[in-house]
């Protein structure tokens, strides 16, 4: 093991160590949890977009379209949450393959359009479908007992729960990521000519990247429906979309641990500020996307391992985005 990942590790088991004593250090469980929902969202995108270069402008309709999904099943169907959770993921990987489908056929701004706007269907169909509550949303979306043994009314059980998926599906991206499957992708996002040339259904790999990081969106709308009890237009809302393309950017876009960060960061500002400036916290959310595009390129993260790579290994600059995928 290199000293870089054994670094990286020992980083990894104190953020975790962090947040299984979180709720001890005074912070507050609803708020950790809705974080880890967005990350696990930034995450999401983060393996479509960082790892196999395609950019999502539709990511809302998984979040979103599952959000619903989870609520109405558990409330209205009376399903167990671990059920309903699997019923928002079930669902966002269909729609993701709908998408799929017909997206992947294009590349750049053509592939983003296509995605908006099979996107704005979904939440047309959301906003008019009767067991969505139109304008007014899902409300009152009960927590109910894992598995019909472990009630997460509370806030402590619950977090504990969160925490658990939310590594969980941190491990799959990872080792998705690291398999040869993975590499296949990170191929095509480099040179993606060059693969086609080697006898890779190229198609075939998107088609399954995007099916994938559309599940893990989904499961992410679906924990949040879980853990603040509604789901609304909000979570299918084309901003959505723009907001975890944004958290995934400033963290640092192809990079473990960046979109993690970015969605902890936009979180927190618009938590922290919606109250003291109201819709101006838009705009300061506007300008630290300018400044971090302008200053930060790679992102947060990205930069900080570039930087690093440059000390460890000087003249290296120029390769640190690709050391950055392997290492972050």
């Amino acid at each position: 093991m290199t000293r870089a990942a054994r670094l990286t590790r020992i980083a990894y088991i104190g953020m975790l160590v962090l947040l299984l004593v979180a709720p001890l250090l005074g912070l507050y469980p609803v708020f950790v949890m809705k974080l880890l929902c967005f990350a696990l969202f930034a995450c999401a995108l983060n393996l479509l977009l960082g790892f196999t270069g395609l950019l999502s402008f539709g990511h809302a309709a998984f979040f979103g379209g599952a959000a619903y999904v989870c609520g109405w099943f558990i409330k209205a169907q009376h399903w167990s949450p671990e059920l309903g959770l699997l019923a928002g993921v079930v669902v966002a990987a269909l729609i993701g393959l709908a998408i799929g489908l017909v997206a992947i056929r294009r590349q750049g701004i053509y592939f983003a359009m296509i995605t908006l706007a099979m996107a704005q269907m979904v939440y047309f169909v959301c906003l008019q479908a009767p067991f969505t509550g139109g304008e007014d949303g899902l409300q009152g979306v009960p927590r109910g007992a894992l598995f019909g043994l472990l009630r997460l009314d509370s806030d402590t059980t619950m977090y504990y729960f969160v925490v658990a998926v939310f590594v969980l599906a941190f491990l799959v991206i990872s080792r998705i990521v690291h398999s040869p499957y993975g590499q296949v992708l990170k191929m095509i996002r480099e040179n993606e000519p060059r693969a086609i040339s080697l006898g890779y259904q190229v198609d075939r790999y998107k088609l399954l990247a995007f099916v994938l990081s559309a599940a893990l969106a989904g499961l992410a709308g679906s924990l949040k429906t879980l853990v603040m009890g509604f789901a609304s237009l909000t979570d299918v809302h084309w901003s959505m979309s723009g907001e975890v393309i944004l958290m995934t950017l400033v963290g640092g876009v192809g990079t473990f641990f960046g979109p993690a960060l970015g969605a902890g960061i936009v979180s927190s500002l618009q938590d922290q500020l919606a109250d003291k400036v109201g819709a101006w916290v838009t705009v300061i959310i506007g300008v630290i996307f300018v400044v971090c595009v302008l200053a930060f390129r790679r992102g947060i993260v990205g930069e900080a391992l570039a930087y690093f790579e440059r000390r460890r290994r000087p003249g290296a600059a120029t390769t640190a985005q690709a050391t950055d995928t392997d290492v972050a």
